[in-house]
């Protein structure tokens, strides 16, 4: 049998030795598409949007996101209009779109096929684009999940694909496109800041359409999606966060959408960075856990060496949120990230759900208080798991409770 802490680690990397994630596979087979599709060749409207498959790396699979019919599907693909939305209505938008398959090397993106540049420009656009399937079956009406990137709806291998129309791309993208000698980081935070939704740039790096021209690959999704998350978090906490004046109160924050329960609390301190998370039985990825299992990982003022590899992906969502709040407010503080999933998150959704969860919560007027006791005091009678189990768990809790400081004196 397998750990349910391993689950919860894992989240369908297959750590386990599987060559398939139950959990993930359970999930698939539970939810059929309600797609209403029928033969192999039709005239589509892409989100935009285009999909890097993570398994065989680096050989994937590349596929342009669309349903079988033209009308407006933007709202499929962006995922900063989705919180508050049910999360049937949100598996409803995936299951709709279509993923035509077709195996290539990540390589191929420094010197690409007219197909190729056809699908990057499918990336590059912010408007849905008509574009024209051909596959070599009738796709297979399921829907896969995964913790990173949104559900994912029916597929089938890939003969051709072409363009209806000319896709509508911002003239700063293209610029970014066009400029081979541009660092990949550099262009992400370069168009992050021009006001672009983060998940645009999680495409725009997927697609293989920045960096040096000649090392230019396709990213598998899941994958970019973390290195623009950490990326844009690391650069506003380096070139910003660091900088400003300390917060002169201890601020909590709440939000709970999707069974996820947030409570981000900010502390007076200099920049470190924590998250916590209890995984209920029945949630997700505790499978058939008896009781919450705690994972955590954290960052000191240094920054993180390592990948999170017991939060994972979640966790650079959650930085760039309270990084974003930061930055905007001017201040710098330590954060500490209680994350509470309970059994009605019963299949992932995608990163992107503790992206918005933290965003709304810092988006509410805060509690305040005089001192980390009080905070702690209060927020105990709030989380469902006990204080005391977090604070054995908790690394930044540990070291602020031990620092001496200039006014204990």
């Amino acid at each position: 049998m397998i750990s349910p802490k391993l689950c919860i680690r894992c989240k369908g990397k297959l750590l386990c030795g599987l060559s398939y994630c139950p959990i993930l596979k359970k999930n698939s087979a539970r939810h059929k598409s309600v797609s209403n599709i029928k033969g192999n060749e039709f005239v589509g409207s892409s989100p935009p949007s285009l999909f890097v498959s993570w398994t065989n790396y680096p050989k994937v699979q590349i596929a342009p996101l669309s349903p079988t019919e033209v009308f407006d599907t933007a709202k499929f693909d962006i995922p900063e209009q989705w919180f508050g939305l049910p999360s049937e209505e949100i598996i409803s938008f995936r299951e709709q779109l279509l993923r035509g398959n077709k195996p290539i090397d990540i390589k191929a993106a420094a010197n690409p096929s007219y197909e190729l540049v056809e699908m990057q420009e499918l990336a590059m656009s912010t408007k849905p684009t008509a574009i024209d399937v051909k596959l070599k079956s009738t796709p297979k009406s399921s829907v896969s999940f995964s913790e990173r990137v949104a559900p994912m709806g029916p597929s089938a291998p890939l003969l051709k694909m072409k363009l209806d129309e000319n896709p509508s791309i911002p003239k700063k993208i293209d610029y970014a496109v066009s400029d081979t000698d541009l660092k990949s980081t550099d262009a992400v935070i370069s168009l992050y800041n021009s006001g672009f939704h983060i998940s645009r740039l999680h495409k725009l790096l997927s697609a293989g359409t920045l960096g040096i021209g000649k090392n230019r690959k396709f990213v598998p999704t899941r994958y970019s999606i973390t290195a623009v998350d950490s990326n844009v978090s690391k650069n506003l906490i380096e070139e910003k966060v660091k900088y400003f004046q300390q917060i002169g109160e201890f601020q909590l924050f709440h939000s709970n959408y999707l069974d996820n329960d947030f409570w981000i609390l900010l502390i007076p301190s200099s920049w470190a960075f924590e998250q916590l998370e209890s995984w209920f039985p029945g949630s997700d990825w505790a499978g058939d856990a008896k009781e919450p299992i705690i994972a955590q990982d954290h960052e000191f003022y240094g920054g993180r060496k390592t990948y999170a590899s017991n939060i994972t992906g979640a966790y650079y969502s959650a930085r760039l949120a309270v990084a974003e709040f930061l930055s905007i407010k001017k201040r710098q503080a330590a954060a500490i990230v209680f994350r509470e999933i309970g059994a009605g998150y019963a299949m992932p959704l995608g990163v992107w759900q503790t992206r918005e969860n933290s965003r709304n919560a810092l988006r509410q007027k805060p509690l305040t208080f005089s001192s980390l006791e009080l905070a702690l005091a209060f927020l105990s009678r709030k989380l469902k798991i006990p204080m005391v189990k977090y604070k054995q768990e908790s690394k930044l809790l540990d070291f602020l409770q031990h620092q001496k400081r200039l006014f204990d004196f």
